[in-house]
C-alpha cells in the first residue's frame, strides 16, 4: 500500500541504486512460512508442485539474497540468478534504464553477480537440520562467464554445484548482453549443451528448464522444439528480453540492451503461441515478458503457459503485484468456470 507514495521518490534515484535499496528493505523483512495459496492455483511441472503460478523472474535477486522474503510477499516461486561460475562485474554503467512513458525497462547488465560459491553459501542456509530445503520453491538460473573458454562446461559445472540446493534449474542461453551466448540456442550446440547439463545433474536431480529469447525465426523455433522434445527438459521459459524496438516514447529508447516490460508483451505472447504450436503442447511452457496484471497472466495461461514470471512490472506496480495477480487469477477461474488453473492451461491454444 505504501508503494504508490514511495514510487516518485524511488524514480528520482538511479535504477540500480533503487534496486539495491529494495533488496536492503527485503533483507529486513521477517521470513517465516510462506503465505497459503489458493489450492486451485497449484501447478505441477517435472514432479515439482508450485503453490501458485505467479513467480519472480531472475534478474531481481541475482545473488540469492532474498528468496524467502520474496516468497513471503505472496509469490508462488522465486528464480534467483543469473549465477555464473565466477564473480563478474557485468557491463559498464549506466546499464539499466527506466522507460517510464512506455512502462518498460532496458538493461545491458551482463550477468553481474557474485559467483557460484557466494550463491551456494546463501542457498545452503535455507537448509535445515534435516538437510531438507526450506518450504518454498526457489529455482536457480545459471549462465556462463563472459570470458569463459568453454561455456558448455560452465553450465555443466553450475548444474553440479547448484542441483543439491535448487528446487529447479534454469539454463539461460537467451541473454542478449553476453556476446555470442544466444548462439547456444542453435540445434547442435543446444543438444551438446543439454547433454552436458543432464549428465552433470544425474538421474535424481531437480527438474531443468530452458530459457529462450523472443528474437527467433520459425526455423529456429522448430529446431529448438525438436531438441527440447528429445531431451529430459521439464519446461521452456518463453521468453527473455528482446533486441527489437517497437515504437517507444522514452528518451532512453535508443539505449542498447534487452527491452522488457509492457512493449515486450505482444512479442512474448506470440512467441509463447509459436512454441505451443511447435511442441504440440507436449512440454510445459513458462511465460515471461510484459505480464503486469491478472488479465495479462490469464492470457498467457490460456495460450499455453503453466506458470508466469514477473520482474519489470514490479518497477511500476510494486512488490505486492504477485499477490494481486494470484488473487485475480483465483477470481478469473471462478468466473470462467474452471476448477483449477491446470484446467485452464492452453484452453484457448491453437494447434
Amino acid at each position: 500500500m505504501l508503494f504508490p507514495a514511495l514510487r516518485p521518490l524511488l524514480f528520482t534515484l538511479d535504477p540500480e541504486r533503487a534496486h539495491r535499496l529494495s533488496l536492503a528493505g527485503l533483507k529486513r523483512m521477517p521470513t517465516g512460512t510462506p503465505p497459503r495459496h489458493d489450492p486451485a492455483l497449484a501447478v505441477t511441472i517435472g514432479g515439482l508442485t508450485f503453490p501458485s503460478p505467479v513467480g519472480v523472474a531472475p534478474g531481481y535477486d541475482k545473488d540469492a539474497e532474498v528468496p524467502d522474503a520474496l516468497l513471503s510477499l505472496g509469490f508462488g516461486f522465486v528464480e534467483v540468478g543469473t549465477i555464473t561460475p565466477f564473480p563478474q562485474a557485468g557491463n559498464p554503467k549506466p546499464r539499466l534504464f527506466r522507460l517510464v512513458e512506455d512502462r518498460a525497462v532496458i538493461n545491458r547488465m551482463g550477468f553481474n553477480n557474485g559467483g557460484a560459491e557466494a550463491a551456494r553459501e546463501r542457498l545452503s542456509k535455507r537448509t535445515g537440520p534435516s538437510t531438507s530445503l526450506r518450504t518454498g520453491v526457489v529455482g536457480v538460473n545459471i549462465g556462463a562467464n563472459k570470458d569463459s573458454d568453454d561455456r558448455i562446461a560452465d553450465y555443466a559445472l553450475l548444474t553440479e554445484l547448484m542441483a543439491p540446493l535448487a528446487s529447479y534449474l534454469t539454463v539461460n542461453i537467451s541473454s542478449p548482453n553476453t556476446p555470442g551466448l544466444r548462439n547456444l540456442q542453435a540445434g547442435d550446440a543446444l543438444k551438446h549443451l543439454l547433454d552436458g547439463v543432464f549428465e552433470a545433474r544425474g538421474s535424481d536431480g531437480p527438474p531443468v528448464f530452458l530459457k529462450l529469447a523472443p528474437d527467433l525465426d520459425p526455423n529456429e523455433i522448430d529446431a529448438i522444439a525438436r531438441v527440447a522434445l528429445d531431451s529430459p527438459l521439464a519446461a521452456l521459459i518463453i521468453s527473455n528480453t528482446t533486441l527489437a524496438r517497437p515504437p517507444l516514447r522514452s528518451k532512453h529508447a535508443g539505449e542498447t540492451g534487452g527491452l522488457s516490460g509492457a512493449p515486450l508483451a505482444p512479442i512474448a505472447l506470440q512467441r509463447l503461441k509459436d512454441f505451443r504450436k511447435a511442441t504440440g503442447g507436449a512440454i510445459p511452457l513458462i511465460a515471461a515478458g510484459g505480464i503486469d496484471s491478472a488479465d495479462a497472466a490469464w492470457d498467457r495461461i490460456v495460450a499455453g503457459a503453466s506458470l508466469v514470471q514477473l520482474y519489470s512490472a514490479m518497477v511500476y506496480e510494486g512488490p505486492t503485484l504477485g499477490r494481486r495477480i494470484a488473487r485475480g487469477l483465483s477470481k478469473r477461474l471462478q468466473r470462467e468456470g474452471f476448477a483449477s488453473i491446470e484446467d485452464a492451461i492452453g484452453s484457448q491454444a491453437q494447434g
